[in-house]
């Protein structure tokens, strides 16, 4: 029996909240190029390097090292303008290959706020590229997207992306489009031509699940495939002392999206207290639960794992949000300080 404490699902509660976002992203297709995923991790620009010596700071103490991970290039492993949160991969979507997408926030020091975006790295290639997120408007110009984008997760085509007090924003791989400018320093269409902050791809999204409780925060997202049907996780990070936040499950209808019956509302199959505080991500695989645990910027975080029993396990200073790729029995992270990002794996 598992150790995790069920609470009241009743909380978490998702309408769908897509507006208008169709309208726009049908403009897009007609004044933009359209490009597939492949394509963008086959013109991916930028180089991980995969055991490089970038991952000893965020390892620090932690014995045994992680069995794997990846460093970001020098500029995005220092930068204080972006802090990457959220970690998802093609294990999660049930597509094969070795990618994983990282969620950044931006954190303006010039005051122009270029939201989120979300980097693609192949580990077969060593490579990765970032993309930006994007809201279109009914004109079809664009806007960035300004949230923590604290977890991703990736089912079938859909990226799940944590709006904290919002709910969950939706993107889709298939919609991702090429844009024709060279501007650095604006986003957005003029005299016909789109700018996007020098980013070549951006993804605007196409739906939305808004929480129907004011009382419930989305701080990280995940995918459980070992469930029936397949479930989309997320939960609350919470730093008072004395108090936890919760974890909830939701069912995974086909083709992605969550499941809604009549009334447009989906209902979390379950939730459960979370044993700590302090969780940045939640993972739950084959009747145990995983859970990452910060310590802030100098100290080792933990991996908490509860099944039967409870066990805290050595983890990387700053852990984030988490996956696993199922086929190697493997948990991953990535570490959020500048001079200490790497994506690493453990064994489950």
């Amino acid at each position: 029996m598992s150790q995790m404490k069920a609470v009241s699902a009743e909380p978490f509660g998702l309408k769908r909240d897509g507006g208008a976002l169709g309208t726009g992203i049908k403009i897009l297709e007609k004044e933009l190029k359209r490009v597939s995923l492949d394509t963008v991790l086959a013109k991916a620009n930028r180089v991980t390097v995969r055991r490089g010596s970038a991952g000893a700071g965020a390892f620090a103490t932690m014995k045994p090292k992680p069995v794997d991970w990846y460093c970001f290039d020098a500029g995005d492993n220092t930068t204080k303008e972006w802090y990457p949160q959220g970690l998802t991969c093609a294990s999660d979507a049930g597509i094969g290959g070795g990618t994983f997408v990282v969620s950044w926030y931006h954190t303006p020091a010039s005051g122009v706020e270029r939201g989120v975006r979300l980097s693609f790295l192949n580990t077969a290639t060593l490579r990765y590229r970032h993309v930006l997120l994007v809201r279109a408007g009914a004109d079809g110009n664009i806007a960035p997207i300004n949230i923590h984008a604290g977890g991703v997760a990736w089912y079938g085509g859909l990226l799940y992306v944590a709006d904290t007090t919002r709910g969950l924003r939706v993107f889709d791989t298939r919609q991702i489009f090429e844009i024709d400018g060279d501007g650095t320093e604006t986003i957005g269409r003029k005299g016909g031509v789109y700018d996007a902050f020098g980013y070549r791809y951006v993804m605007p999204q196409t739906d939305a699940w808004t929480t129907t409780s004011g009382t419930v925060r989305f701080s990280f997202a995940a995918v459980d495939r070992s469930t029936a049907p397949d479930t989309l996780i997320s939960g609350e990070y919470v730093d008072t002392a004395g108090t936890v936040g919760r974890v909830a499950r939701w069912p995974l209808a086909e083709g992605g999206t969550l499941n809604a019956p009549a009334g447009g509302v989906a209902q979390a199959m379950d939730a459960y207290a979370l044993p700590a505080g302090k969780i940045q991500g939640a993972l739950s695989y084959e009747g145990a639960w995983y859970l990452s645990q910060t310590a802030g910027s100098t100290g080792n975080g933990t991996l908490i794992v509860v099944g039967d029993t409870v066990r805290r396990r050595p983890y990387p200073v700053g852990p984030e949000d988490l996956t696993c790729v199922r086929d190697k029995k493997t948990l991953w992270s990535v570490s959020e300080f500048a001079g200490r990002r790497v994506v690493y794996g453990v064994p489950l």
